[in-house]
């Protein structure tokens, strides 16, 4: 369970390139900047910001117990024998990841001859039939990309597939909440086509022009494997904790290298905004992100694939949603309604997590 001390610290999304000391630095910061605004401002900004909360978050608290997770991953063309062992390899890591997360997950992964446009095409067209609005889709795209300036192309055997392609067959999928992560070179020119709302869209180059080979891919498979990528110790590991990882792991690569960074991962999940490198409060940027669980994780994962659990993890998840989505909404509540509600949630969380742990 996540401890009662996560639960009732500030929730704040940290910026990808801080180090640890820093980041109690930057709460600190924000914290007492608040505190100088001028009385008026403060309310307009309370406003905002609850507004703003209320649309990036909308949902976030009422997922059904019947949801089930999607997850698509596909390597595509390597062009050379080490690149397409290494993107076959990365893609079949998550094959396994994905099919240990849920009893009910629906697990699709496309290598080699299988990852075509045609057959991609196919398996979101069936996805599209089958999902239903409170599931959770998720796509990976491994290998490499290219950008003329204008349009976004994933390369594959074959015929590659556009931006604007993907973007197309993913807004039919009725899941409402989607993550589609592009760890190609000249991926970042895919996020214009590919954002939209509900949707997180994760890049490992900022622009399409870092058009280099890749390293995001690996330490994104590294993040959801690696028990320390769960910063909040609840088991689960999501979207934003992901990115940040691996951010950090593809940074410090190059840093060990001694080499000039040829990527920048970026995020996007308002699917209104530019992809920013730090998602934050500040920045609006983040926030379904941090509640978007790609998998679970020890006890929560053992959870998920007992029939007689799954509902209570389901609610345990619901309730801490709401916990954060309250620290959010603290700055637009008088201090007795966000305390009462906390509490509340707090106590009801308890009880549920004593109902797992039977």
């Amino acid at each position: 369970m996540r401890s009662l001390w996560h639960m009732l610290q500030p929730v704040r999304l940290p910026s990808c390139n801080e180090k640890p000391s820093q980041a109690e630095a930057c709460a600190t910061k924000h914290s007492r900047l608040g505190s100088t605004m001028r009385a008026s401002k403060n309310s307009w900004r309370r406003f905002a910001l609850a507004a703003a909360i209320c649309a990036a978050c909308a949902g976030f608290c009422t997922r059904s117990t019947q949801a089930a997770p999607y997850y698509v991953t596909v390597s595509g063309l390597g062009g050379e024998p080490d690149y397409e062992q290494r993107f076959t390899a990365l893609a079949k890591d998550l094959d396994k990841l994905f099919k240990a997360a849920a009893s009910d997950a629906h697990v699709y992964t496309l290598t080699g001859s299988d990852a075509t446009k045609a057959k991609l095409t196919d398996t979101l067209v069936q996805i599209a039939r089958e999902a239903k609005p409170e599931d959770e889709f998720t796509m990976i795209l491994i290998g490499h990309g290219s950008y003329d300036g204008e349009e976004y192309k994933f390369n594959l055997p074959g015929p590659d597939i556009t931006g604007e392609d993907l973007a197309i067959l993913c807004d039919r999928i009725p899941a409402k909440r989607q993550l589609i992560v592009n760890t190609t070179s000249a991926s970042g020119g895919s996020i214009g086509a590919l954002q939209r709302e509900g949707r997180v869209v994760i890049a490992a180059t900022k622009t399409g022009t870092e058009k280099n080979a890749t390293v995001f891919a690996r330490y994104w498979v590294d993040a959801l494997r690696d028990t320390a990528a769960d910063t909040d110790k609840n088991e689960t590991i999501t979207a934003l904790e992901a990115f940040v990882y691996a951010d950090r792991k593809t940074a410090a690569f190059y840093e060990s290298q001694k080499r000039l960074a040829t990527e920048h991962p970026v995020l996007e999940d308002t699917g209104k905004k530019e992809a920013v490198r730090a998602p934050s409060a500040e920045n609006g940027e983040g926030l379904l992100a941090a509640n978007f669980t790609i998998l679970r994780i020890g006890s929560a994962q053992k959870a998920a694939n007992d029939p007689a659990k799954r509902a209570l993890l389901d609610k345990k998840e619901e309730l801490e949603r709401k916990i954060d989505l309250l620290k959010y909404q603290k700055a637009a509540m008088s201090a007795d309604d966000y305390k009462k509600q906390l509490t509340d949630a707090l106590l009801e969380l308890a009880k549920v997590q004593g109902d797992l742990d039977k």
